[in-house]
């Protein structure tokens, strides 16, 4: 069982080794990166690449660990006991399984994502180390142990809004999936938007690394969204002298796509009136 990318998604050597060291040592994976670079689509590829079925837990900032185990909904039951519903004589029949759960007992292999961990609170992480560790959890309610099948293939993401425990840390293999240079950035394009016009993909891509570099900007465009643009410059059929930028505006076009922000457009404003101070 091993992860070579796919014919859609574009894996680095040093990402590829990452996902197979994790699957290898049965630890569950760690992504880390800008957001937009493809931490969540990773794991819908590595499910597809390995064809093994899938389950996605995204978490919020009001996520639960316990969520993603099971929740007993004693509401439901105590209404049912008023109404002398005889579904209420079996607990059984008001847990909610969770992910976890979910992915512990389907059969054979599957991929089990954790999305954007860091956005819940810091304990989160905590409480879940017992249970991706052991690959088991108490369900108090009906008295049982739930174990895994099958151990998952636990992909987990973060966009590093907040650390992480180090003993969660310790239980993972971990992966920073790195801003994609000029090459790399070209052969994604090409999955997106095959075909596109060499002396179009040359400017654009060049005014999309100057943008990411201006020093003071707030928010760098992510790889998501240079694909954004380019789809809206390829529907607007504009050539690459379209693109070029004069000393009027230091906008690029279609801007909306890659500044995200007002601070960021009030950059570039600023940079154009500079530079026509400086012509006079």
């Amino acid at each position: 069982m091993k992860f070579d990318g796919t014919a859609t998604y574009v894996a680095t050597e040093d990402l590829t080794v990452a996902v197979n060291a994790a699957v290898t040592l049965e630890r569950p994976l760690l992504v880390k990166g800008e957001p937009g670079t493809g931490k969540t689509e990773l794991a819908r590829q590595v499910a597809g690449a390995l064809g093994l079925p899938i389950i996605e837990w995204h978490v919020k900032s009001t996520t639960r660990a316990q969520q993603g185990l099971y929740e007993y909904d004693a509401v439901s039951r105590l209404r049912d006991s008023q109404l002398g519903d005889e579904r209420v004589h079996d607990v059984a029949n008001y847990i909610r399984k969770g992910k976890l759960w979910q992915a512990f007992e389907t059969e054979g292999k599957c991929v089990l994502l954790i999305d954007e961990i860091d956005k819940a609170d810091i304990e989160f992480p905590n409480d879940l180390l017992q249970e991706l560790d052991r690959m088991e959890f108490f369900v108090y309610e009906t008295g049982e142990t739930i174990r895994a099948k099958t151990r998952p293939i636990v992909i987990i993401t973060s966009n590093n809004e907040k650390e992480l425990p180090d003993a969660f840390l310790r239980r993972c293999f971990f992966h920073y999936i790195r801003f994609p240079d000029l090459d790399t950035l070209k052969q994604i394009v090409e999955v997106h938007h095959p075909g596109i016009k060499p002396r179009l993909l040359t400017e654009a891509l060049t005014q999309f690394y100057e943008i990411r570099e201006q020093q003071g900007l707030k928010k760098k465009p992510s790889t998501s969204e240079v694909l954004d643009w380019l789809k809206l410059l390829l529907a607007e059929d504009l050539d690459p002298e379209d693109l070029k930028r004069d000393g009027a505006s230091a906008l690029p076009k279609l801007h909306g796509a890659l500044l995200k922000n007002e601070q960021d457009v009030a950059l570039f404003e600023r940079l154009a009136f500079m530079a026509r101070q400086q012509r006079r």
